[in-house]
């Protein structure tokens, strides 16, 4: 939508974008830090993916949307989001530095803790920019052939 009219989308076109991946790295820090600080991350994703749940059904009852319109595009925002910019990349994460700092315990066991969970934790951010994409268009065919058909989106 945004595209179209040529505005800039501040939830998808601009750095405050970024807040949707603090999950992954408080995951990606989890073997480094307190657990609270991971959950702080969930919770500043989680605020990301609320405003722009709120932003879209504004937008979208702004422009003359009924009820049923404003509340089928919330839930396609609240729904995408939560599985894009929160539960599958912040899984995806987890369970790759876990894997890996289990593989370096086993294969390198005389390497410093420290140093196996500081090689971990780049590895986690590392590989951030690499899911972020399939992980956006998995989500998208998933709901296309599930929810957006449902709600005949």
């Amino acid at each position: 939508m945004a595209e179209e009219k040529g505005e800039v989308d501040i939830y998808r076109d601009t750095p405050v974008r970024f807040l949707g991946y603090a999950n992954e790295v408080g995951e990606a820090f989890r073997a480094l830090v307190h657990v609270r600080w991971v959950r702080l991350s969930y919770v500043v994703a989680s605020g990301y993916v609320l405003a722009d749940t709120q932003d879209k059904a504004g937008k979208k009852l702004k422009a003359g949307g009924d009820h049923k319109e404003v509340a089928i595009s919330a839930m396609d925002t609240l729904v995408w989001q939560a599985f894009a910019s929160v539960i599958v990349p912040g899984f995806f994460i987890n369970r790759l530095c876990a894997a890996s700092l289990f593989g370096l315990a086993r294969a390198l066991p005389t390497v410093a803790e420290s140093s196996r969970k500081w090689a971990v934790t780049g590895l986690g951010l590392g590989s951030i920019p690499f899911i972020i994409h399939p992980i956006d268009n998995m989500v998208h065919a998933v709901m296309d052939n599930t929810t957006r058909k449902w709600i005949g989106k």
